[in-house]
């Protein structure tokens, strides 16, 4: 593989990650990945809301060097590698492999994308986690795994064609990146699951942007973690809030109300949500139950007060399954990224 290097040409600014949402309990959301294929499931990219408001010029990027510093957690050790030679490792990773091949390459965009806006070495953000890396291995930047580790976890006669066939989605796309008015796309978001309808990154992030707008994106019903039942008995639940949100102050035999959903957004999500003598939003009730959304209904019975979830993960940006039904309906990887991502376009960095 040829060495790639990157000349930039920026003026000195600062960049800082935006953390938009503070939460006192944080609940991690794990990756599955699961040797069977058919419990396969895509990533939700969504345990840390963050956006970056930095910029780079798409114009300004040359090709001079592709090395990028990885932060490997269970290792405890910052790893270098080549963007081409880590892609395999994040799309086998985020995306289930027996998705349709314009998914992935739609997902091998995202994530070159992705990448190359926390390169600190062309002006990208980094990881915020770990300050000598440009990006770590978990869902807090983007998940990565080796192709020895990748490989055991699929079933032993399906490793093989699995590997080769996101190794084809990475070679097929390879220097595309997603770009908007002439700069490099910093927040290429996605997730696993929609409702049918993506969000707006004002609902979730309250951080307006402007290619992560709410798109349709129907037949999602097909996806293993479209809807999800949660239950809980009514002192087990007025308990978990009061030690969350003190102020609060819900009582077991009065929850049903005290707990009241106010607001909705027209995808789906709470974006108000009573709770006792307080309001939050719908992602903070989420984080608190680790819930697989923020887009649920509430109902109550004589013993227990069951939730309801529709989708899995924030709904901002590409829907993985969504794009995995665009590709089956017969759409390439370009109007599927354009499709969730409004008003990008498609460039290839110039060697």
């Amino acid at each position: 593989m040829k060495k790639i290097m990157w000349d930039i040409n920026l003026n000195k600014s600062k960049f800082v990650i935006l953390t938009i949402v503070s939460l006192i309990l944080v609940i991690p959301i794990i990756v599955p990945m699961f040797a069977k294929e058919n419990k396969e499931e895509s990533s939700d990219q969504s345990e840390y809301y963050h956006l970056s408001p930095s910029s780079i010029q798409f114009s300004n990027i040359k090709v001079k060097d592709d090395k990028i510093k990885v932060f490997l957690s269970k290792e405890n050790k910052i790893v270098e590698m080549s963007l081409e030679e880590y892609l395999p490792g994040v799309v086998s990773s985020e995306m289930p492999a027996n998705f349709d091949i314009e998914a992935l390459k739609a997902q091998a965009v995202a994530a070159r994308t992705f990448a190359l806006a926390h390169l600190r070495s062309i002006g990208g953000s980094g990881c915020s986690n770990h300050s000598e890396a440009d990006l770590c291995d978990t869902v807090h930047c983007q998940v990565y795994q080796s192709k020895e580790n990748r490989m055991n976890l699929w079933p032993k006669d399906k490793n093989e064609e699995y590997w080769n066939k996101v190794v084809s989605a990475v070679k097929a796309t390879e220097g595309e990146v997603l770009t908007y008015n002439g700069e490099l796309v910093m927040n290429p978001q996605y997730f696993s699951t929609s409702g049918g309808k993506t969000e707006d990154a004002q609902t979730v992030f309250g951080f307006s942007v402007p290619y992560l707008k709410s798109v349709d994106s129907p037949g999602e019903e097909v996806a293993t973690k479209y809807k999800e039942s949660y239950e809980f008995t009514y002192s087990n639940l007025a308990n978990i809030i009061n030690k969350n949100y003190p102020n609060a102050k819900v009582t077991a035999a009065n929850l049903h109300k005290q707990l009241e959903i106010l607001e909705k957004s027209e995808a789906g999500t709470v974006t108000k949500l009573k709770m006792g003598n307080i309001v939050i939003h719908g992602k903070e009730f989420r984080f608190m139950l680790g819930l697989n959304s923020a887009n649920f209904t509430i109902a109550y019975n004589d013993n227990a007060v069951k939730i309801q979830c529709i989708g899995y993960g924030h709904g901002v940006g590409m829907s993985q399954w969504g794009a995995n039904v665009m590709a089956q309906k017969g759409n390439d990887y370009r109007k599927i990224l354009t499709h969730y991502y409004q008003g990008t376009r498609i460039e290839k960095i110039e060697k």
